[in-house]
């Protein structure tokens, strides 16, 4: 499930114009490695909730920042694992 997600998030970076040639999984997502801005993390995080089934809470955004690819691919992981919560659009 990991590799579907990191799968998903690279080319959700790369369809936002993020060049992603050179990413690893421990590349940060904040101000040291592709330096998304709060943003493009919101954009990212919605795209993922609607794709996994997820939801994230505003202080997971916050720390989505300092995490790596692989760091948040994980959490994305444990969350669909748990079940996650339905996401509800208005």
């Amino acid at each position: 499930m990991q590799e579907k997600i990191r799968a998903f998030v690279l080319s959700a970076l790369a369809e936002m114009n993020y060049d992603v040639s050179e990413v690893t999984g421990e590349t940060d997502l904040g101000p040291a490695g592709l330096d998304l801005e709060s943003l493009a993390l919101a954009d990212l995080s919605v795209q993922v909730e609607e794709e996994f089934g997820v939801r994230f809470e505003l202080d997971d955004m916050e720390n989505t920042a300092l995490m790596t690819l692989d760091e948040f691919t994980a959490e994305v992981a444990s969350k669909v694992a748990a079940g996650g919560e339905p996401v509800t659009r208005a």
